[in-house]
């Protein structure tokens, strides 16, 4: 995990993103409306638009539109917002698994908006406040059962940015085989260690953008090379590290008002309990 927060703020034309991550969470937020391809991350993704609607397309189900959605990790998927929005993903372990494909009604939109700090038309502040968002989200959603104390460090010690410390270094700090270490992960998270390795460096990576190239930052974070690190943000994201730089539109249809979608089951965030 990333020690302390890390965050920036970016002004383009007429379009504004800011990213911050911190040991729990990490949030992006354009000014304007935005889509993104297929993808599937590894972490809970809450999608929360400021005055319009988000919009999930899966595979295999039609769309589902609300005023806001949690998604959850290793779903497939496509995504796009109506207007400016913030989007904040959160660790696996810490939203219980069983909540699957959220929406939120507006009510729980403001509330976890409120949490991020002070929130305009073009989005939140340049240092949103990632942990009292953390709390609201668990408010809204309960806390997940406490992991074993080997397999979180084991996560939190993978997920750093940078090259980081081998497999067999980390299993050794645990006193566990690899082969284990893996398997407990997989077992007590749902994510490959692997996977998780990824989404710490892609982290690392986009928070060194703007005061570097691609691919100082993809060197940085422990990227094979540049085209590595826009393979990944493709899988994980949806988008390329270019794009969080140089934003565009969504699509013409992702961005018209959508219309309501299937029901799917309801946590207590889809009331604003």
């Amino acid at each position: 995990m990333l020690p302390s927060p890390r965050a920036w703020a970016l002004e383009q034309n007429d379009r504004r993103l800011v990213f911050a991550t911190d040991a729990r969470a990490t949030l992006f937020a354009d000014s304007g409306a935005f889509g993104v391809s297929r993808h599937l991350h590894p972490a809970w993704k809450v999608v929360l638009p400021i005055g319009g609607h988000a919009r999930v397309g899966r595979d295999d189900r039609p769309p589902l539109a609300a005023a806001g959605l949690i998604v959850p990790p290793q779903l497939a998927h496509t995504c796009a917002a109506t207007s400016s929005y913030a989007a904040v993903f959160v660790d696996p372990w810490l939203v219980h698994a069983g909540l699957g494909l959220v929406r939120l009604d507006a009510r729980a939109v403001r509330r976890l908006l409120a949490a991020l700090g002070p929130t305009g038309v073009d989005g939140p502040a340049a240092a949103p406040d990632l942990s009292a968002f953390h709390d609201e989200l668990i408010a809204l959603t309960g806390a997940a059962p406490r992991l074993d104390a080997r397999v979180a460090h084991a996560a939190r010690a993978t997920m750093r940015p940078g090259p980081g410390a081998s497999l067999d270094a980390v299993a050794a700090e645990v006193g566990l085989s690899p082969p284990r270490l893996r398997a407990l992960v997989r077992e007590s998270v749902g994510i490959p260690l692997a996977r998780l390795r990824q989404w710490g460096r892609l982290r690392g990576a986009v928070a060194d953008l703007p005061g570097s190239s691609v691919a100082a930052a993809a060197a940085a974070a422990g990227f094979a090379d540049q085209a590595h690190l826009t393979r990944t943000s493709r899988t994980l994201l949806g988008r390329t590290p270019a794009s969080l730089s140089r934003a565009v539109p969504a699509p013409r249809d992702e961005r018209q008002e959508p219309a309501g979608g299937e029901e799917t089951r309801r946590g207590p965030a889809a009331h604003g309990q």
